[in-house]
């Protein structure tokens, strides 16, 4: 029995009309006969090259509407370091899942200490242990690839650990341990994703890492120059400020390029409290390593010309990531590239027919987890399951896991101006005080959100913004409600939840066209 006779019509045209969607049928039935005919002069009806959160979330939902699947996983040692990981991507390696752990670590580091301001007997001497810290990470990783291999086994992908590289639109070669192997499929999807870049400098390579090797290092990172300021960057200096050590930012330009501005410099403002400095508008110049082992960093101030240097124990990179497309010999397939990335279509299509592309490895498109993972999907019931469902790349929630967290859902207010006119939007905010501060007495100047809305009519809401505990948390169902179309109106006459910090959202009644102090007067008013 054919597969497409499984298929709802639901699925073939979701949102369409039903009487076009006898059509619609008839075309997936042309398409898939076409198809099969084909299909036996390939290995497979889908290669997915890389394994990460993209290419296995669309390898698993294409085998499970009747494909045949590989996927191709490698992972290049770093140039520093040498360290190297399992299959699941950078989320699961390098990226989310280390950075939140530590992040946490680093919290629950800050609470044994507010603790006895709670009452609760706390030895001062408390301190982190980096190597079980560390360990510990990686047990955790560890076990995630483990139940990914897992995965892909019972759902019969199968994994090929190789570097691949095209041969032609229909072949690949993969570099495998015991030698080359070469495959053929009908259709492939590239979700090779990124990797951190270096700077051209002397010693960056050397001497430098990146966040490829952070979460697993063997050594107290002790005294470190993070040098971006990036949310990676910001993340990785606030979780080690946190754990005790010494984290400087370099930034270069502007602190979170493509963020909201006026909570990008709150973010830095609010680190800067906390004792982590900030060398603005400096680019680093050398890594030297001294024969006590630590790193003298030479820099320029940009502005002024000035050089500086200091002695650091470790050099993070964190400027920017890479598309990995160098190894794939895109050009024997006939594919195109924009800025080390693969430009596609509104279906995740490239310029050549069979060859598709999802994940961070796409051009102009958010590099986030949740994203890659729901396109991979979507791309898969596309190409094996009828489905004309396409991916919303529009509204995407995200949140940047700094020691005091900054989430957003929508426009900035800078983008927002730019699109709709100064006069036409309007901007509702506040400051705050979380009643979980008040005992430790820890500072509330920062805590703050906004609304960027349309000025007139129904005063649509165009962005959300909010810095403070748990933000993710807290913008994640606003996220929803904003995809479903909230306006200002809906907000505020919103019935909070007291006393928690997400119903500040529903009291943003000053706008600042009005100039009124936003500043609560209390918690209750």
């Amino acid at each position: 029995m054919h597969l497409f006779e499984f298929v709802p019509v639901s699925q073939l045209a979701e949102g369409a009309p039903r009487h076009r969607r006898s059509i619609y049928r008839s075309a997936y039935l042309d398409i898939r006969l076409r198809e099969e005919s084909a299909q036996g002069s390939y290995d497979y009806d889908l290669i997915v090259i890389g394994g990460g959160s993209a290419g296995l979330a669309c390898a698993k939902e294409a085998v499970l509407n009747g494909a045949r699947v590989a996927c191709l996983d490698y992972v290049k040692p770093t140039p520093t370091l040498g360290t190297k990981w399992g299959v699941g991507g950078t989320c699961v390696n390098v990226g989310c899942i280390p950075k939140k752990l530590m992040h946490q670590a680093s919290l629950l580091g800050e609470a044994v200490h507010e603790a006895a301001a709670y009452g609760w007997n706390v030895d001062d001497k408390i301190k982190p242990d980096w190597s079980k810290l560390v360990q510990s990470v990686q047990n955790h990783i560890k076990s995630v690839n483990w139940v990914t291999r897992v995965d892909l086994r019972d759902k019969k992908v199968e994994y090929i650990n190789g570097l691949g590289s095209f041969v032609d639109s229909h072949t690949l070669v993969a570099k495998l341990k015991s030698g080359d192997r070469t495959i053929t499929a009908q259709t492939f999807v590239i979700a090779v994703g990124g990797r951190p870049r270096y700077p051209d400098i002397p010693g960056a390579l050397e001497y430098g890492i990146t966040s490829d090797d952070l979460f697993s290092l063997d050594r107290e990172p002790g005294k470190t120059l993070v040098v971006g300021a990036g949310y990676i960057g910001l993340e990785c200096a606030g979780f080690l400020k946190g754990l005790g050590y010494e984290p400087t930012v370099m930034v270069r330009s502007i602190v979170l390029r493509g963020f909201d501005q006026q909570m990008a410099e709150l973010v830095a403002a609010s680190m800067e409290e906390r004792g982590i400095p900030f060398l603005r508008k400096s680019v680093p110049l050398s890594v030297e390593k001294q024969d006590d082992g630590k790193l003298l960093v030479k820099w320029k101030n940009t502005e002024t010309g000035e050089e500086a240097e200091d002695v650091f124990d470790t050099v993070l990179w964190a400027i920017g990531r890479k598309g990995l497309v160098d190894d794939l010999n895109l050009p024997n397939a006939g594919v195109s590239v924009q800025k080390d990335k693969i430009p596609v279509d509104s279906q995740e299509a490239t310029n050549v027919a069979n060859i598709y592309a999802v994940g961070d490895i796409i051009y102009g498109k958010p590099e986030l987890t949740p994203v890659a993972i729901l396109a991979g999907r979507l791309l898969a019931r596309r190409l094996y399951g009828g489905s004309i469902q396409l991916m919303d790349y529009a509204d995407v929630a995200t949140t940047v896991f700094t020691p005091l967290e900054y989430a957003c859902v929508g426009l900035s207010e800078e983008d927002a101006v730019k699109q709709y006119g100064a006069d036409e939007v309007e901007v509702f905010h506040g400051y705050y005080k979380p009643t979980e501060f008040f005992i430790p007495q820890k500072s509330v100047r920062y805590c703050y959100l906004k609304a960027v809305a349309e000025r007139h009519g129904d005063q649509r809401v165009y962005g959300l913004h909010y810095l403070g505990p748990v933000a993710g948390e807290v913008i994640q169902g606003f996220a929803a409600a904003l995809k479903s179309g909230l306006t200002i109106n809906t907000l505020i006459n919103t019935v909070g939840i007291h006393p928690t910090t997400a119903e500040e959202f529903t009291r943003l009644t000053i706008t600042k066209r009005s100039g009124l102090d936003p500043t609560p007067a209390s918690c209750c008013s």
